[in-house]
């Protein structure tokens, strides 16, 4: 069976941002750096790929150089067991420049996107009462990060 690993482009901060996802996600480390060789006098020595683990996934980051920017189409789903892991992974992706969105999502610092989404979340949003659901649903559609005593509040509402 082949592998399949996902492929993050970077200009060139692959290693930088590697470093700080492995630092925010448990059971996460760096790999393996292969770096440029002589054929390119200019970039000899600086990394080239960065293979990564985070939280038991792997990774490639690719400094692959401009014009690859990262847009919202893709995105890393983090799914959270509870408020303190939602505040946790919230605060650390957002360190050192990221932006908030919203409905959970965000930035970080190196343009990638993440959606920080706690599981009671999707648990409300397919509850068997529709109205549950929707409330559930549009509780969040006002929020940044996702407070999940608010959606439980605005769920519970009748």
């Amino acid at each position: 069976m082949p592998t399949i690993q996902t492929c993050l482009w970077f200009d060139a901060e692959g290693l930088e941002a590697a470093e700080f996802y492995v630092s925010v996600f448990p059971r996460s480390q760096i790999l393996d750096v292969t770096r440029w060789s002589a054929a390119d006098p200019e970039l000899e020595g600086r990394p080239l790929t960065v293979s990564f683990r985070l939280d038991g996934r792997d990774f490639v980051a690719l400094n692959g150089g401009p014009g690859r920017p990262f847009t919202e189409a893709v995105s890393l789903q983090v799914d959270c067991a509870d408020q303190a892991e939602v505040d946790h992974y919230w605060e650390r992706l957002l360190e050192g420049g990221g932006r908030e969105s919203r409905c959970g999502w965000l930035t970080d610092r190196y343009g990638l996107s993440w959606q920080i989404v706690p599981v009671r979340m999707q648990e409300l949003l397919g509850d068997p009462d529709p109205g549950r659901a929707k409330r559930a649903m549009e509780a969040m559609l006002e929020m940044v990060k996702i407070d999940i005593a608010a959606v439980e509040r605005a769920a519970d509402a009748a």
